[in-house]
């Protein structure tokens, strides 16, 4: 009986998928631990993974390129978890008790302990609007046309945006804060992020495409 080499049926993601897929997560765990702090840059509330976060959409556009629609997806659900892992982790261990002796901080807990709704408004916002990000890009490449990668970018990034700052701005702010207030934390949330955009496009032009990207 003929024995099948398992090795040679095995498929390996490329360098560029492996590094994308390390990215994309650490882009969006970087924006989460960052969005617990407000700032103000040229008169607009902002949360501080405003800066960042935009590139998960473009690194998303990415790894559906490299790796296909299903795993995608896969990618999304995965980060989404793994970012409510690590704010359930940071708030345990603001449950225990600080060691000053051995160098411990009691600020820790007041800087890194999750608030829970704006932790919760991050987390949903990212895991709705990359899911939409992901059906237009698809639906881009089924129905209108595989070329002009940059065109993919755009537009699937026109619709994710801003779902993405609408849920994040009234799940983690509405009824807290006036209302004129969170829709300028939107209004400057989509500027920034349409800016990062523009200036993370080239990004999509690594690695090669899979044999099904749609």
């Amino acid at each position: 009986m003929e024995r099948t080499n398992i090795q040679n049926l095995t498929v390996y993601p490329s360098r560029i998928a492996v590094m994308v897929i390390a990215a994309y997560i650490g882009v969006q765990m970087i924006a989460d631990v960052s969005s617990l702090q407000i700032v103000s840059v040229f008169g607009l509330a902002l949360d501080a993974g405003t800066f960042i976060y935009p590139f998960s959409f473009t690194l998303r556009d990415l790894a559906h390129k490299n790796l296909g629609k299903q795993r995608t997806q896969l990618l999304i659900l995965s980060a989404a978890v793994i970012n409510l892992f690590m704010a359930l982790y940071f708030y345990l261990v603001g449950l225990l008790p600080v060691d000053l002796a051995g160098g411990g901080s009691q600020n820790w807990a007041s800087v890194l302990t999750p608030v829970w709704r704006i932790t919760i408004a991050s987390i949903a916002a990212e895991l709705f609007s990359e899911l939409l990000d992901t059906e237009i890009y698809s639906w881009w490449i089924k129905k209108i046309t595989k070329k002009h990668l940059w065109a993919r970018v755009l537009v699937s990034n026109a619709f994710s945006v801003p779902l993405d700052s609408l849920l994040f701005a009234f799940i983690a702010f509405y009824g807290s804060i006036p209302t004129e207030a969170v829709w300028q934390i939107f209004i400057g949330n989509v500027i920034i992020k349409y800016l990062v955009t523009l200036f993370s496009v080239p990004l999509i032009y690594l690695g090669k495409e899979t044999a099904d990207p749609s």
